[in-house]
């Protein structure tokens, strides 16, 4: 079974004014069963920084174990929080160091510090995109056209969260591998807040 048959999913990344917006379905699929309804993609990984990922779960649950204690080694040994930039650099080494038997994922990185809110996007091999707003999975191409047109520089948090809610119902309407509720991660500068919503209507 390839990747293209076991990536369902849609997950969405925003840079908002004060602060970044990360969101994903909770339907876990595998080829054309529907494993899990209640699937959690989008992790808090500090209190500045968050993942989210389409791809298999176990894969996502072992990078989050690794990128967590690479950033709790960071902050006893710099005694500051690990910046947005250096976790998603250090993610992309570690994908790009298993390129021989990749992590089957997609992977986005988004965090709000000193340098202000941003955004990364990787693919399994760890290739680090910036982006404004991202959307992965195989809703992704559903998704992002709804960013595309509604999405502008400046709005906050609040009408991100709005934005990537309407972007995954978009998507889980029309892909039959989305659905069964979303998952958001807000974060600020004054820390991190996880919401969870149904979609039922």
């Amino acid at each position: 079974m390839g990747y293209q048959a076991i990536q369902g999913a849609t997950t969405v990344g925003l840079v908002c004014s004060d602060g970044v917006v990360l969101a994903s379905e909770k339907r876990v699929s595998w080829g054309r069963l529907i494993a899990s309804k209640s699937g959690k993609k989008v992790f808090k990984l500090t209190d500045n920084v968050g993942l989210a990922f389409v791809g298999i779960m176990s894969d996502m649950q072992a990078l989050v174990r690794d990128a967590s204690a690479y950033a709790n080694l960071f902050r006893l040994e710099k005694n500051r929080p690990i910046s947005t930039r250096a976790m998603s650099k250090l993610i992309s080494n570690m994908l790009f160091g298993r390129r021989m038997m990749p992590l089957l994922m997609e992977t986005l990185v988004g965090g709000m510090d000193a340098e202000g809110p941003s955004l990364y996007s990787m693919d399994p091999v760890g290739s680090l995109i910036p982006d404004d707003f991202v959307s992965a999975g195989s809703g992704a191409p559903i998704a992002i056209g709804v960013l595309e047109a509604e999405y502008k520089k400046g709005l906050d948090c609040e009408a991100g969260a709005e934005l990537a809610l309407k972007s995954i119902k978009a998507a889980v309407a029309r892909d039959a591998i989305s659905g069964d509720g979303i998952d958001i991660l807000i974060i600020r500068a004054d820390g991190t807040e996880e919401r969870t919503l149904s979609l039922r209507s």
